[in-house]
This record gives C-alpha cells, structure tokens and sequence, in this order.
C-alpha cells in the first residue's frame, strides 16, 4: 500500500468536509494515504484494521471517521443522545493522552464534539453525569466497558453508538483482559447490532488474528448466525510501511 502523502487538492468532500481540509491545509499538512483510506473504509460501513508503527499517524486515523461522522451529523433534536464512539485503551493513562491530543484539533476546528475519560480514577460524581448525559466520544478502558454494559440503562447508554476503537490491539487480545473485552464487544453488538470495530495495533506475526477478532463471532446477534458490517465478511486491513 502506497504510504505518500494526499495533496490536498486531490481532496474532495464528502471525504473529508471543509473544516477539515482547512486545518489540515492551516497546519501545513497533508492526510497520509492509509488514514484517508481507512476513514473510506469506515464510510463504506467496514470495520478496519490499521497497522503501523508509531508516528504514522495511526490515532488520527483511527479517530477521523468518528470526527467526520460527528462534524456531519448536525444538531439532536433530543436533549441527550447515547455515546457516538468508544475509545478503548489497555492503559488509562493512554486514554487521558488521546483525549489531550484530541481535544487540540476538535478545538482548532471549531467542531461541536464532546469528549471525556472514563477511569477508575474518575469521580463518582462524573461517572453518573456520563450515564445521563453520555459525551460524543468516551474514552475507557476494558474495566470500565464491562461496568457500562452491565448497567441497567445500558440500552439507552449505547444506542447511538457507531464505532468502537480498540487502541493497542495487540497488547489487548493477547492478555487476559482481551477474553473480557471479547465479551463486552459481543454484548455492545447485541445492543448495537450496526456498531463497527477500529482496531490500531503495532506490527504482529499474524493479522488475521486480529483482524477475525474485531468481526462479529457466531451468535453474537443471539440467533447462533455470524454476522459482518457493511456486508461484507472481512475487516478491511491498511499496514502502510517505511514509516
């Protein structure tokens, strides 16, 4: 797969909408190959799987179908609305990381997206306004995605629900907390039966690994039938490299 950058009049929406092509084109920057790959990917209705190493852009592009998607969607007619995408992190100072790095470019933007961190260290307090009031984007980790599915207004908590972001793929299905998430994905698919997978992982021996990881396994709709997004039976899988 090509990794060279987009010149940004080669752009044209509704890939990317204006704000972003602004900030992109403010910045000095073009979008690199795979990211505006995969955000086509995910448009198309495809879960994805992107490996890469580290400063290839692989947050951004994990993040930009949820930005768009959000920047597009226009105002709710309801006052409050479920949770629009699902960052999970095997670290939760990982998730306080990307909130920050986030929050720069909604902000440069001028986008109407909201965003927060749910940890074991957040408040009490906050944990019950997130449940009322649920933020556009949630970043969490495993143990928190368990408690959230397990809650009674889980259904109302998710029903908005879009995409789910596995960051650090690898480290999380290989450890034991990975048989919990595969629980939680299974269980959000069920209340969701539309959601998509995002998988961000580092260089590993065997993709397809992952990749089978982050589609729908028998049953998960509870009618013992696979199922696959956007029709289609594989996640789309981008492994730019010479980064």
């Amino acid at each position: 797969m090509s990794t060279s950058k987009v010149p940004l009049a080669d752009i044209g929406t509704p890939l990317l909408p204006p704000p972003f092509l602004n900030w992109f084109q403010a910045k000095g920057w073009s979008p690199r190959v795979h990211q505006l790959d995969l955000l086509l990917e995910a448009q198309q209705g495809n879960s994805t799987l992107l490996i890469a190493p580290t400063g290839a852009g692989k947050t951004l592009a994990g993040f930009l179908p949820a930005l768009v998607d959000l920047a597009s969607r226009g105002k709710s007619n309801t006052t409050s609305r479920g949770v629009h995408t699902l960052y999970i992190s095997p670290l939760k100072a990982l998730a306080v990381d990307i909130r920050r790095n986030l929050e720069r470019p909604i902000e440069e933007m001028g986008l109407d997206i909201s965003l927060e961190t749910r940890t074991g260290d957040t408040p009490a307090y906050k944990r019950q306004r997130q449940k009322l009031a649920p933020p556009d984007i949630l970043l969490t980790t495993p143990e928190q995605l368990a408690l959230l599915i397990s809650a009674k207004d889980a259904g109302r908590f998710f029903e908005d629900l879009r995409y789910v972001i596995f960051d650090e793929l690898h480290s999380l299905v290989t450890s034991k907390r990975g048989h919990l998430l595969s629980l939680g994905l299974a269980r959000l698919r069920r209340l969701q039966p539309g959601v998509q997978t995002i998988g961000l992982s580092a260089t590993v021996a065997e993709p397809d690994a992952l990749r089978r990881w982050l589609l729908p396994q028998s049953g998960d709709l509870g009618d013992g039938q696979p199922r696959y997004g956007g029709g289609r039976r594989e996640a789309a899988h981008h492994h730019p490299r010479n980064r």
